[in-house]
């Protein structure tokens, strides 16, 4: 039996592999990488969650077997050489993903062997929740409110208690390569040293956060969530959007702590998760097209000087280079921060929220395209449920409400470190800093710009 391993490189509560176990037949663990899938932070990660996987797997007398090409062409040739008797994987709902799953199994049954997928990734299968009519949901609210009635939570499933690995790969495979290469590429790149020290990309170290945040911080998640320089957060994005741990798992532990008004904010953060992929399904263009229409005319600026100082975190003020700086740095940003970051790429610089999107999928650990995609129109007002284009976050005030003290701005722009908090959110206005930039332009000139704007969009699709 073949088990093919995507962002799913877990143990516990795997639907697929326990499917697999149960067979009783041997189990040949399969990882096919793809080049082309992957953006730069995200074969970091990758890279090094391999490495660990394969290691979890041989200190129980197994391995994983990596490939190197398009799972279209892979996947057929291992089952060919290995005469596997069915092939088990939990499935994916990204458009690609999904394209390829279909092809393969249609592939593979044709052949005579059959191809078994599982749910696992979501807590609802992202076509279960909808309206009355059958439409999909598009306000978030009235989904998650859906999606608690319903009942159709997945529950995890334990782990095998023993597993009956395949002999050593035999003659006729594809190429396979060193498991521990492609994480060896990205050091060898020279810029992952904050990655490696920031994460350690496995089902442990998932595990261990999760515990962290329902001890601590999950008490007072409500109030102090928003908080950059606050260890607030529960920080399993990257761990989830991999596979390391589930959501179901992630329910459950935190369902033991039913902290009132802590336990809900937080189980709603991740039912925006499902919402996001329930519209990523029903929309495959969300990454490409605006939800709504009528953005489709908006005069966006070409301006490679200001997506550069802001892709640099050299705009001038200081949250949002907090921000772009803490996500090259570690491949991850607070989720306050990301808003702010948005906002100001989007409205204050007038540039396309494509080219955001297009930064953080290349620069994010944690990068979901379904989040991603939902959360930058929603910024940008161009989504569905979307905040009104003509709302813009002042960063200034942002700054002030959110990290009050500047902790969390001289943590990652250390030229401002010695301002006084009185200060550090202004820099400008008492003499600057060295080596810190003046303001790429100011608050109420970028606001007028970008309402300009809308106003002139407004008026040509409403002539």
């Amino acid at each position: 039996m073949i088990v093919w391993f995507r962002r799913d490189l877990r143990l516990a509560d795997n639907a697929a592999l326990v499917a697999a176990v149960k067979t009783g037949a041997p189990i040949l663990c399969v990882y096919i990488l793809d080049d082309a899938c992957e953006p730069v932070a995200a074969r970091w990660w990758m890279g090094r969650a391999l490495d660990l996987f394969d290691a979890a797997l041989r200190s129980l007398g197994g391995a994983l077997h990596v490939f190197r090409g398009a799972a279209i062409e892979i996947l057929p040739a291992v089952v060919a050489a290995t005469g596997a008797r069915a092939v088990y994987w939990n499935r994916r709902y990204d458009p690609e993903g999904r394209e390829t799953d279909t092809r393969l199994k249609a592939m593979l049954t044709g052949a005579g062997t059959p191809a078994h997928s599982f749910a696992g990734a979501l807590l609802h299968e992202p076509w279960e929740i909808r309206t009355q009519a059958g439409q999909p949901y598009h306000v978030f609210g009235a989904y998650w409110r859906a999606a608690c009635r319903a009942g159709l939570e997945r529950v995890p499933v334990p782990t095998p208690v023993a597993i009956k690995f395949a002999a050593p790969a035999p003659a006729g495979l594809p190429s396979m390569i060193d498991v521990g290469a492609v994480g060896r590429e990205m050091r060898a790149a020279g810029w992952t040293g904050g990655l490696e020290a920031a994460w350690q990309p496995d089902e442990a170290s998932a595990h261990a956060a999760l515990e962290r945040f329902v001890d601590g911080p999950l008490a007072n998640y409500a109030r102090d969530r928003d908080e950059p320089a606050r260890s607030a957060t529960s920080c399993l994005s990257p761990f989830l959007c991999w596979g390391h741990i589930t959501p179901a798992q992630i329910r459950d532990a935190v369902g033991a702590r039913p902290q009132a008004s802590d336990w809900a904010k937080f189980m709603a953060e991740l039912g925006w998760r499902e919402f996001a992929w329930s519209v990523l399904f029903a929309r495959p263009d969300l990454l490409s097209r605006n939800l709504r229409p009528e953005f489709d005319g908006m005069a966006w600026r070409r301006d490679a000087e200001g997506l550069r100082a802001w892709q640099r975190g050299q705009t001038g003020y200081p949250l949002v280079d907090a921000g772009m700086r803490q996500l090259w740095r570690t491949g991850w940003m607070h989720n306050r921060v990301r808003m702010v970051v948005a906002s100001f790429l989007v409205k204050h610089l007038l540039i396309d929220w494509r080219e955001g999107e297009r930064w953080f999928a290349r620069t994010l650990v944690d990068y979901d395209p379904a989040c991603n995609g939902v959360n930058w129109q929603w910024v940008a007002g161009t989504g569905i449920e979307a905040a009104p284009f003509f709302r813009m976050m002042n960063p200034l005030i942002q700054s002030r409400r959110f990290d009050p003290s500047g902790a969390y701005i001289r943590a990652w722009v250390p030229e401002l470190a010695g301002l006084p908090d009185a200060r550090i959110h202004t820099p400008w206005l008492s003499g600057g800093a060295v080596g810190y930039p003046a303001p790429f332009i100011p608050h109420e000139a970028a606001r007028e710009r970008a309402l300009s704007a809308w106003r002139a969009l407004r008026a040509r699709t409403e002539g």
